[in-house]
């Protein structure tokens, strides 16, 4: 059977051979001869019994078996690197790797309270990751985040979710929209402006349809974008307004180049989280910068002002 026989070079090889769908790049990446990575695959294959890449358009991919080895491997690689974390541990050096992901969203203020936590752990090495929601659960599954900063823990993944603080969500609009002005403005008002969004399944386009359902109004939808820094731009140019995450306008809002919207319900207001799979034991690394960010990363949320 393949678990008596199986070797962590050839595991490691089929990886590398998935990750960059062919022999040639595997080959590339472990810096060793295609023929070296042909006869790993090989031996691989034989004791496997059962075919584990398949050739697509795209490249070469896993079967099923395949996409199972896969996940073994990706335990394993967990496995060992918690391990490595647990020796040093009680070797009495505070040191370490962490792998942290940080949705787009929380770049406003996760990477201020990664390096405050860098400035008082410099022993601890630390790799931050920034993507949308899907690429940071994706990470967490597979075991390539070790902690992640996001708005809503992920329901379809086991884990243990600590909260950091507020986050809070506006409706901004341009410096001299007729709304700026305005105190206590009913949603059903916004029912006659266009709204720039981001793309479906996104955490604030989420949100932003749950508010306005609840208060009976059906915005007129304008353009759709994926960026909130291209959101901001568009805004600020006038060609619509946006239920958008306050931190991510603190500083437009603050200077003068953009408008938070008095709306009557506004701001709604979630929470920031670090999260971590629960199958996961933390080592002492990956431990401290969970509390850290619970404990201190309050103090990095940029400020807003204040409902009226």
């Amino acid at each position: 059977m393949i678990a008596r026989n199986v070797t962590l070079k050839q595991l490691r090889v089929f990886a590398a051979v998935v990750r960059t769908g062919s022999m040639a790049g595997a080959a590339q990446v472990l810096n060793v001869s295609p023929p070296a990575v042909t006869l790993q695959m090989q031996l691989l294959q034989e004791q496997a019994g059962l075919p584990l890449l398949e050739r697509s358009p795209a490249g070469t991919r896993p079967t099923t078996a395949g996409e199972e080895l896969l996940a073994t491997i990706e335990r394993i690689e967990a496995s060992l690197a918690e391990c490595s974390a647990v020796l040093a541990g009680l070797a009495g050096a505070e040191h370490g790797t962490v792998s942290v992901g940080i949705v787009s969203t929380a770049k406003y203020f996760a990477p201020r309270a990664v390096a405050a936590f860098a400035r008082k752990k410099p022993r601890i090495e630390l790799r931050l990751t920034v993507g949308n929601r899907a690429d940071i659960i994706a990470g967490l599954k597979h075991y390539d985040l070790d902690v992640a900063i996001m708005g809503r823990p992920p329901e379809e993944l086991e884990v243990e979710a600590t909260v950091i603080g507020d986050h809070p969500h506006v409706v901004i609009a341009p410096v001299d929209h007729p709304l700026a002005g305005r105190g206590q403005i009913p949603p059903k008002v916004l029912a006659e402006e266009t709204f720039l969004v981001r793309e479906p399944g996104s955490g604030t386009r989420s949100l932003m349809e749950r508010f306005f359902a609840q208060a009976g109004v059906r915005p007129q939808i304008g353009m759709q974008i994926g960026s909130n820094e291209t959101i901001k731009q568009a805004v600020i140019a006038g060609l619509g307004l946006s239920f958008i995450s306050g931190h991510t306008v603190e500083a437009e809002v603050a200077n003068g180049r953009l408008a938070a919207l008095k709306v009557v319900g506004l701001p709604v207001v979630r929470q920031w989280y670090v999260v971590h799979l629960k199958q996961r034991r933390l080592m002492p690394a990956m431990d401290a910068v969970r509390h850290f960010l619970a404990e201190e990363g309050v103090n990095f949320l940029p400020q807003i002002a204040p409902r009226r």
